[in-house]
């Protein structure tokens, strides 16, 4: 795969956002890394932290918003996205501000987003299946099977939040219209891809989970029951669409 280089960067408007939730941690380390890349716009969305985040954040060279309360990831990414799209970008990178995303793999990302503007990339992780919780591998196995049903375009790793949108897709898509609802936005919207014509790419990226990291928001049986009651929704209002599943299964 090409990465891009600097020029093919600067013909296309990239922007960063970071949704962050108590990562004083790690955010000042994972900022620093995307800095040294230059891009266009760096949006640290903050959720309502309680620890010293916002302070680190303010000190840092980014534009920070910053969410009424803790409102949950699906509504920070919403919230940065409308912000990314007013200043002009043509392609918005999300990644999450933990350490579970190398900000050194934004390029490989970027590569094929920036030859084919339809398209949307994810940094897809369940090859690496040893590097897994094991509950949530499975967890993620089962939400992939019925996200790529209801997408009807066969999707690696659907609960992946590092990832490529094409600003066209947001904006065709009306963003504020998709749910907010915690992790269901990331799902909802790889469906609202395919039905919008986009293709959806996986781009193979570690898996990492380091021992000693905060323990994740994502609720494996909760926010899985959440995006399957969506996506159950969405076949229901499609007559079940088998020919989705057809699709998927190839």
């Amino acid at each position: 795969m090409n990465i891009p280089t600097s020029d093919s960067v600067n013909t296309v408007r990239v922007a960063v956002i970071i949704p962050v939730y108590n990562e004083s941690a790690s955010i000042a380390d994972i900022i620093e890394r995307v800095l040294q890349q230059h891009y266009d716009q760096l949006i640290v969305v903050d959720d309502g932290s309680t620890d010293d985040t916002v302070n680190i954040v303010s000190a840092m060279p980014v534009t920070l918003l910053q969410n009424d309360g803790n409102c949950g990831k699906g509504v920070s990414l919403i919230h940065g996205m409308r912000y990314a799209l007013e200043q002009g970008a043509d392609l918005i990178v999300t990644l999450d501000g933990d350490g579970q995303h190398l900000p050194e793999d934004i390029p490989r990302l970027l590569a094929p987003a920036i030859e084919n503007l339809q398209l949307l990339v994810i940094g897809s992780r369940l090859h690496d299946k040893k590097a897994f919780p094991k509950k949530r591998y499975y967890a993620n196995c089962i939400a992939n099977f019925w996200i790529s049903w209801a997408a009807g375009h066969a999707i690696g790793d659907s609960q992946s939040g590092f990832r490529v949108y094409p600003a066209s897709l947001l904006q065709q898509a009306r963003i504020k219209k998709i749910s907010g609802n915690s992790f269901v936005f990331e799902s909802e919207v790889l469906i609202e891809a395919a039905r919008h014509g986009y293709a959806i790419l996986d781009v193979p990226i570690a898996a990492i989970y380091e021992q000693h990291a905060r323990p994740s928001h994502f609720r494996p049986v909760l926010d899985i029951s959440k995006i399957v009651l969506m996506v159950a929704w969405k076949l229901f209002t499609r007559g079940m669409y088998l020919q989705g599943l057809y699709r998927a299964l190839r």
